[in-house]
């Protein structure tokens, strides 16, 4: 039996890069960005008001011309309307692009227009009103990095610079495999001794964050129906997520099974609740099985420990480190294995986060997964947790 750390470093040990794909840009929503994004130009791109109202050439205002016969207006999106004289103007709109003969706007609210002639009355300051060509960022230069989530605003972003096909990191294929004959669909109704199935509508529900359409099948306790699955789908796909059948039980025949297969045991068993009996394993084309234990607590907490940190390393995805959150209360564990308990995450007075620990009875108890966002990590090494100390914390729910 290994420690928690000894499980996280073997299995981020076994990362790996499926590779990148275009996609069209608004279809990347929540896919992760493989590429730069850089600007085609200067942006702004033009010298252009930001407010509407007049443009002047500030040399005029100096010398102590305060009315400008207005020469013309210049609306947004079309061409750049110059002045002929230091002593006119010309109307302007928010977003023109502003002729270089001008370098100063007033708003209309600042300025009375008769005859034609618009009036300023007001002190004003060279440029003011101008967002000056290049000064968000030149071209070339990066406007959102790569390896992250794109967001609507990455979306909006690749549209303004004509990036309608974007690099995104390719997902793993993957197929989720409960076993039991004891489960049952979650259409059916149960007998007094069968149990709907759960494990797998969850695993998937968490994927779908990561826009990932994992495949379902569910297998029952006969061996030569497991291996023979199993062989299809180690062939077909990266990675094989299971529920069931790896712990000390007579119909437990995971384990074997994937020895007979040639998938090689990289563990069995952490020294953890819940989510003890966890096996985890590759065969030689790198394809992993993360074999869960079937409880829903454990399958819940293994997936957000193990399985999405794998996941988001493989992605690339930066910024997904765990967080560390204070205890709210007192907390006595009487076996020697290491911890994670649900807790209710919250914010003090201090702004920092905090987690309250909620009463479960035990890894097959998943009435509280709804009512609590993150498993708390406890050390391994002691039994008492006090009110107010600091321990690392899985969000999930979020």
């Amino acid at each position: 039996m290994i420690t928690v750390q000894q499980a996280e470093d073997i299995i981020l040990s076994q990362t790996n890069d499926f590779g990148t794909e275009y996609i069209a840009y608004d279809q990347a929503l929540g896919r992760v960005l493989a590429e730069n994004l850089t600007a085609d130009r200067d942006l702004p791109p033009f010298n252009r008001p930001t407010v509407d109202g007049i443009a002047i050439r500030y040399t005029a205002y100096e010398k102590g011309i305060r009315s400008f016969p207005i020469q013309g207006i210049q609306p947004a999106g079309e061409p750049s309307i110059p002045i002929n004289s230091e002593t006119d103007c010309i109307e302007i709109m928010t977003g023109a692009a502003l002729d270089s003969s001008v370098d100063t706007v007033i708003r209309y609210e600042d300025i009375s227009i008769h005859n034609g002639i618009a009036n300023v009355s007001i002190d004003i300051k060279k440029g003011q009103n101008i967002h000056l060509k290049g000064r968000d960022k030149k071209e070339g230069e990066i406007l959102v990095k790569a390896h992250q989530i794109i967001t609507p605003a990455i979306i909006g972003i690749a549209s303004s610079i004509g990036k309608t096909s974007i690099a995104v990191k390719k997902l793993p294929k993957i197929i989720i495999i409960s076993t039991g004959d004891e489960m049952v669909s979650p259409e059916s109704i149960p007998s007094p001794y069968q149990l709907r199935r759960s494990n797998g509508i969850t695993i998937q529900s968490v994927l779908k964050k990561y826009h990932i359409e994992a495949d379902i099948l569910h297998l029952n306790d006969d061996y030569e129906e497991i291996k023979k699955e199993l062989s299809h789908s180690i062939n077909t796909y990266d990675v094989l997520l299971m529920s069931g059948g790896v712990s000390m039980g007579k119909f437990d025949y995971l384990p074997q099974a994937c020895e007979e297969l040639g998938i090689e045991k990289l563990f069995h068993k952490i020294k953890q609740r819940p989510g003890k009996p966890f096996w985890f394993g590759k065969n030689n084309l790198q394809k992993l099985v993360f074999a869960f234990p079937g409880n829903p607590v454990s399958v819940f907490m293994c997936l957000h420990r193990y399985f999405i940190p794998w996941l988001e390393k493989s992605l690339e995805i930066s910024g997904c480190s765990p967080g560390f959150a204070v205890l709210q209360n007192d907390i006595e564990v009487p076996f020697s294995l290491q911890y994670f308990v649900q807790v209710k995450l919250g914010t003090n007075q201090l702004g920092q986060l905090t987690a309250e620990s909620v009463n479960t009875n035990g890894s097959g108890d998943f009435s509280h997964l709804a009512d609590t966002n993150a498993f708390m990590e406890l050390p391994l090494e002691q039994n008492a947790f006090k009110k107010g100390e600091v321990y690392r914390v899985w969000k999930y729910n979020n």
